[in-house]
């Protein structure tokens, strides 16, 4: 069976002033992948996801998700359609347990995608809220105070957050920053689970998590797609060694 794209996009380009931050990009994501973005400092990487999720409108060109054409439509709205982007659509409310946020986002990411609660009645929240903190391993941390995690369990509680809304695009930026070793591990296990029900699209800087992760790899310089492929074919690119990986 053929698979199936989930999001592209058609000659994508955002401009600030004189500054072309993603220009005339055509980008295709297959549903069920793990898509990794790379490239150097102000290569457009987050301008790009910013532009997928909606929290940036684009100058021109057009966002296709599900062969429907979301180019206009604000973030909430994408949110509802099942494009969710943890640690930037997503916050931490440090004063509410682990449990109240996840549960939060959950009703909150229905209201604003158009869904009524009505139909969300207590026990299926709750199984949803469940579910996600079992998936990233915070099930024992329900009851705790948000802001008494550490910051590696904070980082895990937002992708909770973002797994309690059932997404079909889950977009992770820079999601290992800050975290140990055995933090890195741990995520990259839970973002294999995750690619079981997801479509997950991340922008990373550590180079073996991408290496480990992604099926394929978008690397991205001065605004534009430079190279795409495997790991493998990337690593041996020249040109992706001479602007970003070095030789």
């Amino acid at each position: 069976m053929a698979a199936m794209t989930l999001l592209s996009t058609e000659s994508l380009s955002r401009h600030f002033g004189g500054l072309r931050a993603v220009d005339d990009v055509a980008f295709t994501l297959t549903e069920g992948e793990v898509r990794a973005i790379i490239g150097p400092n102000g290569a457009g990487k987050t301008t790009l996801v910013s532009l997928i999720c909606g929290r940036v409108m684009p100058s021109a060109g057009k966002i296709v998700f599900e062969g429907t054409d979301i180019s206009a439509l604000p973030a909430h709205r994408r949110v509802g359609l099942g494009i969710a982007y943890t640690f930037q659509i997503t916050s931490i409310f440090a004063n509410l347990s682990v449990y109240d946020n996840v549960a939060l986002a959950v009703q909150t990411g229905m209201r604003r995608g158009g869904a009524s609660l009505f139909f969300l009645n207590e026990a299926t929240l709750i199984a949803r809220v469940e579910e996600a903190l079992e998936k990233v391993g915070l099930d024992d941390r329900r009851d705790m105070q948000a802001a008494n995690l550490s910051y590696g369990h904070q980082r895990l509680l937002e992708v909770a957050m973002g797994l309690a809304l059932r997404p079909k695009l889950l977009i992770l930026d820079e999601p290992t920053q800050g975290l140990s070793d055995a933090e890195i591990a741990g995520f990259c296990d839970l973002t294999r689970a995750i690619a079981k029900d997801a479509t997950v699209l991340l922008i990373e800087h550590n180079m073996d998590v991408v290496m480990d992760l992604a099926e394929r790899i978008t690397v991205m310089n001065n605004g534009a797609i430079l190279s795409e492929g495997t790991p493998a074919e990337i690593r041996d690119d020249e040109r992706v060694q001479r602007a970003y990986l070095g030789t």
